[in-house]
């Protein structure tokens, strides 16, 4: 019987999927991916940090949720890392938009207090 419980234990872990990506909660509305920049805009205000950089992928498309490749040529794509700072009691965020979409979400540490802008 003990054997039964840990091999199915095993069988289990082996089998589950990995974690939902990261979300992000600005008042009571979630950000997710595939979410706009203006829509992170609009629910969560500026962030503390933008960061720009462009980079080269293959075009894609998507058919019933797979992604195909089309050609072999590279397109530049805007890739834009805003960082929200909510302050020293709360964690702050990273979110990364590929081509004006939110691709990744990341949890960083404790804010910071901003200095007041005078």
């Amino acid at each position: 019987m003990r054997l039964f419980v840990i091999v199915s234990s095993a069988l289990l872990l082996l089998c589950a999927h990995p974690a939902a990506a990261d979300a992000m909660r600005c008042g009571s509305r979630l950000i997710r991916e595939g979410d706009t920049q203006t829509a992170v805009r609009d629910l969560c205000g500026e962030p503390s940090d933008v960061q720009s950089r462009s980079i080269l992928r293959r075009p894609t498309y998507y058919v019933g949720g797979r992604e195909y490749y089309f050609g072999e040529a590279m397109v530049e794509v805007l890739v834009e890392i805003w960082t929200y700072n909510f302050g020293p009691y709360k964690l702050m965020r990273r979110v990364r938009f590929v081509d004006g979409l939110v691709e990744e979400i990341e949890t960083l540490g404790y804010g910071y207090r901003a200095p007041d802008a005078e």
